[in-house]
């Protein structure tokens, strides 16, 4: 069974340090996890893509989804990556590129995904991005990066994953998919570094113009008393798409921060992780307000956030 990445397997595979169960928030997004976890695979340092955290604003309904900018990839590390048209069986087209070393990543159903247990697995129907790094066919079986990790999927998963059941005349499976293209080996530190000093000042100019914090704040009781009117489930979507990606967003800034020059950044590190674990506790914050259906407290809580965003601006506003 071919494979992008030989010699890794799910039963013996190790997060990146950046999934360690002791962090604020493990995991973040699927798309920006599966990148982390890809990364440290090809054995070339992910700290260094995390510049664009600083461009995350308050989309109104929502903190933007962060994702790495595909020019940002191959400038740091010279992967190419575009999207995979599908006109065959999405299977067919996954074996063509990994015998040609290339990863593909494609969005899939969380349905039929075991490491997903606890949460969608066998229990609601999901939009998540996976990486297959070896596929068998005929044995129905596929290796992939997903979330935090490694995984496998065999037998029914696999058929169920890759809608199997559809027949020639049956609306065809065709997933939004990308493919990326590797270099011949990892690029250098020198220049990771050098590029990723040039990202950080292009994506600093990016900024919101105004404190995202602030802007979600403001709507952010209202928000929750609508959330408090709608089946439990409904909370946790909610949580995932606010502060669950504000948090994440900004514990990974500090990481960012951290890996090119500690020293120089310190006082905006230590701003990047207080919105972190701000955001965490108003996460639990929000739990209670849903369940005592107290709202206007809310609002208040992202002082510390809102506060230590514009001070963590501040901060690089001298250095970038």
């Amino acid at each position: 069974m071919t494979s992008v990445f030989a010699g890794i397997d799910p039963d013996t595979y190790k997060p990146h340090a950046l999934h360690s169960g002791e962090r604020m928030w493990p995991e973040t997004n699927c798309y920006i996890d599966l990148w982390i976890e890809v990364l440290s695979t090809f054995g070339i340092a992910p700290e260094a893509m995390l510049g664009f955290t600083l461009t995350q604003d308050f989309e109104g309904d929502q903190f933007t989804f962060f994702k790495v900018p595909l020019e940002d990839l191959e400038a740091l590390y010279g992967i190419r990556t575009t999207e995979l048209a599908i006109y065959d069986r999405v299977e067919r087209h996954v074996e063509v590129q990994i015998a040609r070393g290339r990863l593909c990543l494609i969005e899939m159903d969380s349905f039929y995904m075991p490491d997903t247990r606890g949460t969608a697995y066998r229990q609601e129907h999901g939009k998540t991005t996976v990486a297959i790094n070896r596929l068998d066919f005929a044995a129905k079986r596929v290796d992939y990066f997903h979330n935090a990790g490694y995984f496998r999927i065999e037998g029914e998963d696999f058929d169920g994953l890759f809608q199997s059941h559809l027949t020639d005349e049956d609306a065809p499976f065709l997933p939004y998919t990308e493919f990326a293209k590797f270099p011949e080996r990892p690029v250098g530190e020198v220049h990771l570094r050098e590029v990723s000093r040039r990202l950080l000042a292009f994506h600093f100019g990016r900024r919101p113009s105004a404190n995202p914090i602030r802007a979600f704040a403001e709507v952010f009781p209202l928000q929750v008393e609508g959330v408090a009117d709608r089946p439990f489930g409904f909370f946790h979507k909610y949580a995932f798409n606010t502060l669950r990606q504000v948090g994440a967003n900004f514990e990974l800034a500090a990481d960012h921060l951290a890996w090119l020059s500690a020293g120089e950044f310190g006082v905006a590190i230590e701003e990047a992780r207080h919105i972190s674990e701000a955001a965490k506790s108003v996460q639990f914050q929000l739990a209670r307000a849903v369940t005592r259906r107290r709202f206007e407290p809310l609002k208040a809580a992202l002082d510390p956030a809102a506060d230590a965003w514009d001070s963590m601006m501040a901060s690089l506003a001298e250095r970038t």
